[in-house]
């Protein structure tokens, strides 16, 4: 970092690494101080003496601060769809660059004001030499006030040090967020992707639901239908029971065992109820078993259908490698061919004219 001054102002300038905001100081009309140029400009003179030394160690003039411009665009929060809590750290954060800018204005402060002083000295120096006055006493007056400037200019060294400390630990601190927030991009990104697996297999587990559920609602409207064909047998079976209590009661004059005909007509209706009961059961049993055995198989397919898809792939995938070895080996071998060619017109050429060469040589032998 160091200082470069023209004329009479200072301004600060964020445009660089290691600045700090955009404030400006202005007290004349084209001097800057950047942050990102900042150096120590008293040379070795300035300690010998205060004469020629001192003035082109400065070249300062008087001025005051006059304007403070502030850019409100980087006090005002960034908008970012992030967690709430990074949004709080780096208004911290900004606040915490406010407080260094602030410190950094009160160092150009001293610093101006150190200048102003030696100006001062200068002029009081100047001015001592054309009265020619005694040194003996000034001289301890002024290395006393040099070396207080220099004990000052040691401070502010180490407050200079300490803000470029304290602005690494922002600019590591600004960085761990960054990774921070490109980390939660990442995770962003995946759990979109499962949500998108997710939503796969949610579809095809409601075709599934889709297709079981019409499934039982087939097997809804057998049983429905088996359960009234049983109905209507119970019936059947009830009006044969009743035409047969008829007739007994119409024999009541005979000598007969009614107790034991009615416990032998119960006895037959319910063997055919549960007879009838066991054939829908069976039946259902066997229908349900049949689907259950066709939904196997049907998985079987899908699943063999599948297995071959891949292997289809596979084959695909090597069959597109194997034509794009043999693109190669057939451009390989193209080339060769033409340099073979090549080769060859070239020594057919040569072998023509070493025989027109052997034809002139002969013909001039004869």
């Amino acid at each position: 970092m160091s200082i470069r001054v023209t004329q009479k102002s200072y301004r600060v300038s964020t445009s660089g690494p290691g600045a700090f905001s955009s404030r400006s100081f202005t007290s004349g009309p084209s001097a800057h101080l950047s942050s990102s140029s900042f150096s120590r400009v008293i040379s070795s003179d300035f300690w010998g003496g205060l004469g020629a030394g001192c003035a082109g160690a400065s070249g300062i003039g008087m001025g005051g601060i006059t304007t403070v411009t502030i850019n409100q665009s980087l006090l005002n929060p960034i908008k970012v769809d992030v967690d709430p809590n990074i949004q709080a750290m780096r208004t911290q954060e900004k606040e915490q660059i406010k407080i260094l800018n602030n410190k950094f204005a009160s160092f150009i402060n001293k610093v101006r004001f150190l200048e102003l002083q030696n100006k001062m000295l200068e002029t009081k120096w100047s001015l001592l030499q054309q009265q020619k006055m005694a040194r003996s006493n000034m001289d301890n007056m002024f290395e006393s006030y040099i070396n207080n400037l220099r004990w000052q200019l040691e401070t502010l060294g180490m407050e200079k040090l300490k803000l470029e400390a304290e602005l690494g630990n922002m600019q590591g601190l600004v960085e761990d967020f960054k990774n921070k927030y490109e980390e939660e991009i990442n995770k962003r990104t995946q759990m979109e992707n499962e949500s998108v697996l997710i939503k796969r297999d949610v579809d095809e587990a409601y075709i599934n639901k889709v297709e079981l559920k019409s499934r039982l609602e087939g097997l809804t409207d057998e049983i429905n239908f088996l359960r009234q064909l049983y109905e209507e047998e119970i019936q059947e079976l009830q009006s044969q029971i009743s035409d047969t209590s008829v007739v007994l009661s119409m024999d009541n004059s005979r000598s007969l065992d009614m107790d034991s005909i009615i416990a032998e007509v119960k006895v037959q209706y319910e063997e055919i109820a549960n007879h009838s009961q066991a054939e829908a059961e069976s039946v259902y049993q066997i229908k349900y078993e049949e689907l259950q055995t066709l939904a196997g198989k049907h998985g079987d397919d899908l699943q063999r259908t599948k297995t071959q898809i891949s292997e289809m792939n596979q084959n695909i995938s090597r069959l597109q490698a194997e034509m794009e070895g043999l693109k190669d080996q057939r451009a390989s071998l193209e080339a060769a061919i033409a340099d073979a060619e090549h080769c060859g017109e070239q020594a057919l050429k040569d072998a023509h004219a070493k025989q027109q060469e052997l034809e002139t040589t002969l013909q001039r032998a004869r």
